[in-house]
């Protein structure tokens, strides 16, 4: 028999994360770390002008005589997109940074296309080894875990930070934002990306050709090395402003041709595979739930729609098997290695070697600080 499962009265966070908790009004733990620790400083990105207008000049004036004074990551999602949109607006000068793991959706590059042309920004494009991309996803596969997207996101993180790095710009923008991601994914359905003794682990243990030119990141190198010793900051700039998804897609639209996508991060083509199929149907984890209850909290989505959106699968029946078979075709595995894949006894993060500890240590001293807000328990 299957166990009912409990839901958030507020949001629609629910039981299917194991650690969520709920204090007697059957309101859970990530609606109240919202209300208690990030609400208060950020308040919805209003009030923060003056905020804006130092972090800005202050970049201007650290990029003074330089080609560009920020790097600024676009997948051509809503929320780098229009990042994208908000820096130009502010006079900034960024590089437009994209990196190609080899699953881009022809949505995603026009996007990026039409915003670096009608900007007259410059696009600077890291493609991945295709090789060493595939046999590192391939051995997620075999480990059981249910973070298989790790390669990806792992390749996008270093990647950039060694860019700015090698060529001195000192600020990385991001899309990151707490309008749409107030509540992020519990730890035990997305692991950090970032973690190179997890990636490392695995790919040792079922990869099969060495990782010769995989970029690769470590906790330590952006937490602490790169931020106080390289002074490279990251930025998010959308938390500056009252930031909201669905006045945003409108503009992208209307000012760009911009065009939108079914869900958050279905930019690309691994990742439309991963949340709106692998993850729902094997484990049982819905990244709409974090995704919808950010909206409801940020009073962007009601929760009666959430629910009835969520009524629905991520991908109806046609559309899951185009995109199975995709995956198939691109890796280069069989329909019978791809069940044997989901068939795998489910592993956690915990199944192999981690810098889990560091990770905990570091969120527990910059909560005490303030640099950071919520996040993953």
């Amino acid at each position: 028999m299957t166990k009912e499962l409990k839901r958030c009265t507020r949001c629609v966070m629910d039981t299917t994360d194991t650690l969520i908790t709920f204090d007697s009004d059957g309101v859970c733990d990530h609606c109240r770390t919202f209300e208690t620790s990030i609400l208060p400083s950020w308040n919805f990105g209003k009030g923060k002008t003056e905020e804006l207008r130092k972090i800005t000049d202050k970049i201007k004036l650290d990029g003074h005589g330089k080609n560009y004074d920020c790097l600024l990551g676009l997948s051509g999602g809503v929320d780098s997109s229009y990042l994208c949109y908000l820096a130009h607006r502010l006079g900034l000068r960024p590089l437009i940074f994209h990196v190609d793991a080899g699953w881009n959706t022809k949505i995603a590059v026009n996007n990026i296309e039409k915003l670096v042309d009608k900007l007259n920004l410059d696009l600077y494009t890291e493609v991945i080894n295709w090789e060493e991309m595939r046999d590192l996803q391939i051995a997620f596969f075999k480990s059981g875990v249910s973070h298989i997207d790790t390669p990806q996101d792992h390749a996008f993180f270093a990647t950039m930070y060694r860019f700015a790095e090698q060529n001195n710009i000192r600020y990385i923008l991001t899309g990151a934002n707490y309008s749409t991601e107030c509540i992020r994914n519990p730890i035990e359905w997305m692991y950090y990306q970032s973690d190179s003794a997890q990636l490392t682990d695995i790919h040792r243990r079922f990869g099969k050709i060495p990782l010769k030119t995989f970029p690769q990141t470590n906790i330590l190198r952006h937490k602490i090395l790169l931020p106080y010793y390289k002074k490279i900051k990251v930025i998010d700039l959308l938390n500056y402003i009252d930031y909201q998804k669905e006045l945003a897609w409108q503009l992208l639209e209307e000012s760009f041709g911009w065009a939108r996508y079914e869900q958050k991060h279905f930019e690309s083509a691994f990742t439309r595979f991963y949340e709106g199929y692998w993850l729902t149907k094997r484990f049982g984890f819905d990244v709409r739930k974090p995704q919808f209850s950010s909206l409801i909290l940020t009073g962007q989505l009601s929760r009666d729609e959430a629910l009835r959106r969520l009524m629905k699968s991520p991908l109806d029946k046609d559309t899951e098997k185009r995109e199975v078979d995709f995956v198939k075709n691109k890796l280069g595995i069989s329909t019978s290695q791809f069940d044997e894949f989901f068939h795998l006894p489910k592993k956690s993060y915990k199944d192999y070697k981690s810098q889990e500890y560091i990770y905990r240590l570091g969120a527990y001293a910059q909560k005490l600080i303030g640099l950071q807000k919520g996040g993953k328990r």
